[in-house]
C-alpha cells in the first residue's frame, strides 16, 4: 500500500506495533527495515520497549524521490554546509577507546553527555567495566565529531578517550570477544616455603603457580557472573529485582533506599573525610537517605546526593510528594528502563549462578543427555538441511531465492534457541560434543530448561525464601520490564589465549611497588621518548649548522 500510493500522507496508513523486544535485536530490525525497504518506513522504540513501525513522511524522507532524482520539495537532501556527511567519514557512530581509573563506565559516560549536552543514551558501549581498577574498553557515540569529543576528553580527571574512528554501527551489550586482565596478587604465602628466604622461595613458587596456570588454561573455569553484577551497597541488586518479581514494589523501593549503617556513621564523624574503603559519594548518598529517612522531605536529601545515584533521588522526588507517598509502582517507573532492567537481571543472575554450582557439583565435566547446546552452534541432526529443501515449487518453477543481504530473518536467527541433547547422539562416534558447549538458561518464558535434573535446581531453588517464592515456568508479568524471556549463558569457560605470569620478590619497602605499567603510563612514557628523541635531533642539526657557519 505504501509504495503504490507514494502522494498519501504518512498517518493514512496507520502503524504496528511489536510486543516487547530486547534491545540488541531491535537494533538490527531498525537497521534490516531501513536498508530492505529503502528507510521508507519509520520505526521507534516506546517506553515498554516495544517497536512501532509506520510509513515514514514523504516530505522529509530521502528515500522517496521522483524520477529526477529529487525529493518532493524538488531540491537534494540538505548536508552540512562545508562538512563531509556521516557516511563520507565513515558512518553515523564515533568509536573511541575509553581510559579511567577507579571510576565507573556511566560515571565517566554520563559526565561526557552533560558537558556535550547530548543524552547518555546516545553513548553505548559492549559492557560495563569494574570501578576498582585500571580499565580500557572501547565506545561509541552517535553523530558526534571526533574532534568535539576529544575537545571535551582534556577535561577529564583520573580519565582519557582517543582513538577515533566512525563505523555505521554502534556497540551493543555483548559485542566483545572477551575482557584480558592484567592482575597482580600481593602477599603470597605458599606451602611449606615458610623458612626459605625470598630469593629460595621463587623456584618451587614458579612450579606451584606454572601447575595451576595450566589446569586454569585447559580445564577452564565455571562462568559465573560476577560481583559486579550484585551491587556494592548493603542491599544487592538482585534482591531489589526479586521482590519485583514478587510485584512487591514497596520493598523494591526500601531496598533501594537502604543504606549501610556503618558508611552513616563514618560519614557523620567526619563528612569531609574519606576512608580508604568508603568513598565521598557513598558516604553523601548515605547522608541523604537518612536525611529522607528521618524526615521525609526530599530537598535537603537531593541537595547532598551525588548525581550519579539517580534511581534513589528518583524515588525520594516521587515519594516525598503527599499524594505519592504509597505509589511505589511510580516511584519506580522513575527510574530509567535500563536500571530496572539491571536489577532483574541481576536475579537471574543469581539463579543462573546457583544452577552453575550444583550441576558442577552433582556431574562436574559430564555431558548428560538432555543437557543444553545451542542451535546455532550445533544443529539438531534431524532437522532439514538446505540439500534436502526443493529448487523449485509445486508449478515446477524455480525457486528464487532472496540475497542474503537483503531476505527476512526467521526467528531463530534471530533469537538465541538452544536443544537438549539426547542420549543416541551423546552415544555416536560422531559426537564431538564437551563440557565447553554446555549452556545454561537465565529463567524465563522463551527458554527451554535442561531435559534432565538440572531442571530442577531451577525449581527447588526459585520456590525457596531466597529465591523469592517464583515459578521458573510462570515469568511472564504484567509490567512489561520484569516479563524476563530469559537467554542462555555457557557453563564453563576458558581463557582464549595464552596466560602469562610472573613471579616477583619485594621486601617491606616495596609493599607499594607498581609491577605494572598502564596504558597512560606506556603512552606517556613513549611520548617522552619522542620529545627526546626530538630533541636530539634538533641539537645535533644546531651542531652541524655551527659546524658550518665557523667553516
Amino acid at each position: 500500500r505504501i509504495l503504490s500510493s507514494p502522494q498519501r500522507k504518512a498517518r493514512d496508513f496507520g502503524t504496528v506495533t511489536t510486543k516487547p523486544i530486547e534491545r540488541e535485536v531491535r537494533t538490527d530490525i531498525h537497521q534490516a527495515l531501513r536498508r530492505i525497504f529503502s528507510s521508507r518506513l519509520d520505526s521507534t522504540t516506546d517506553g515498554d520497549g516495544a517497536m512501532v513501525i509506520a510509513a515514514a513522511n514523504s516530505r522529509s524522507n530521502p528515500g522517496w524521490k521522483n524520477n529526477a532524482g529529487r525529493n518532493d520539495r524538488g531540491s537534494k537532501p540538505q548536508q552540512p554546509k562545508g562538512k563531509a556527511s556521516w557516511a563520507e567519514l565513515g558512518g553515523d557512530y564515533l568509536h573511541f577507546t575509553l581510559y579511567k581509573e577507579n571510576k565507573d563506565t556511566m560515571e565517566v559516560i554520563s559526565y561526557l553527555a552533560k558537558i556535550l549536552k547530548l543524552r547518555p543514551q546516545l553513548f553505548q558501549f559492549a559492557g560495563t567495566k569494574d570501578r576498582r581498577g585500571i580499565t580500557v574498553q572501547r565506545a561509541s557515540v552517535y553523530r558526534t565529531l571526533a574532534k568535539r569529543l576529544a575537545d571535551v576528553g582534556r577535561t577529564l580527571r583520573n580519565a582519557a578517550i582517543g582513538n577515533y574512528e566512525y563505523h555505521p554501527q554502534g556497540l551493543q551489550l555483548g559485542d566483545l570477544t572477551g575482557n584480558e586482565f592484567v592482575i597482580t596478587l600481593r602477599d603470597c604465602h605458599f606451602e611449606g616455603l615458610g623458612e626459605l628466604d625470598v630469593d629460595a622461595k621463587i623456584e618451587p613458587a614458579s612450579a606451584v603457580v606454572g601447575t595451576a596456570i595450566k589446569n586454569f588454561s585447559e580445564h577452564g573455569f565455571i562462568n559465573y557472573y560476577g560481583l559486579q553484577r550484585f551491587g556494592s551497597f548493603s542491599t544487592g541488586t538482585h534482591t531489589i529485582g526479586r521482590s519485583m518479581l514478587q510485584g512487591d514494589f514497596k520493598a523494591a523501593c526500601e531496598a533501594i533506599l537502604r543504606f549501610n549503617p556503618s558508611v552513616l556513621a563514618a560519614a557523620q564523624q567526619d563528612p569531609g573525610q574519606e576512608d580508604s574503603n568508603i568513598s565521598r559519594d557513598d558516604m553523601a548518598r548515605a547522608l541523604a537517605l537518612h536525611a529522607f529517612a528521618t524526615t521525609g522531605r526530599s530537598q535537603a536529601a537531593l541537595n547532598q546526593l551525588p548525581r550519579k545515584f539517580s534511581a534513589e533521588a528518583g524515588l525520594v522526588r516521587h515519594l516525598a510528594r503527599a499524594d505519592q507517598r504509597n505509589d511505589y509502582y511510580g516511584a519506580l517507573q522513575t527510574i530509567s528502563r535500563n536500571l530496572r532492567l539491571m536489577y532483574v537481571h541481576a536475579y537471574q543472575s543469581l539463579v543462573w549462578n546457583t544452577a552453575a554450582s550444583s550441576r558442577w557439583k552433582a556431574h562436574g565435566d559430564r555431558v548428560l543427555p538432555g543437557d543444553l547446546v545451542l542451535v546455532n552452534e550445533h544443529p539438531d541432526p534431524h532437522t532439514q538441511t538446505d540439500n534436502n529443501i526443493s529448487k523449485v515449487d509445486q508449478d515446477g518453477e524455480p525457486i528464487i531465492a532472496a540475497e542474503p543481504s537483503d531476505r527476512a530473518y526467521t526467528t531463530d536467527e534471530i533469537f538465541t534457541r538452544a536443544r537438549a541433547l539426547t542420549e543416541s547422539e551423546l552415544a555416536s562416534s560422531n559426537c564431538k560434543i564437551t563440557i565447553f558447549d554446555i549452556v545454561l538458561p537465565t529463567p524465563g518464558y522463551d527458554i527451554l530448561y535442561p531435559a534432565n535434573d538440572t531442571a530442577n535446581i531451577y525449581k527447588d531453588f526459585m520456590a525457596s525464601e531466597e529465591g523469592g517464592g517464583l515459578d521458573p515456568y510462570d515469568m511472564r508479568r504484567k509490567w512489561k520490564d520484569v516479563s524476563l524471556s530469559g537467554s542462555y549463558r555457557k557453563l564453563l569457560a576458558k581463557p582464549l589465549g595464552k596466560v602469562d605470569w610472573e613471579i616477583k620478590a619485594y621486601g617491606a619497602k616495596g609493599e607499594d611497588e607498581q609491577f605494572v605499567e598502564t596504558d597512560a603510563e606506556k603512552l606517556e612514557k613513549a611520548k617522552r621518548g619522542n620529545r627526546a628523541r626530538n630533541d636530539k635531533q634538533v641539537e645535533e642539526q644546531m651542531d652541524t649548522a655551527s659546524e658550518k657557519d665557523g667553516v
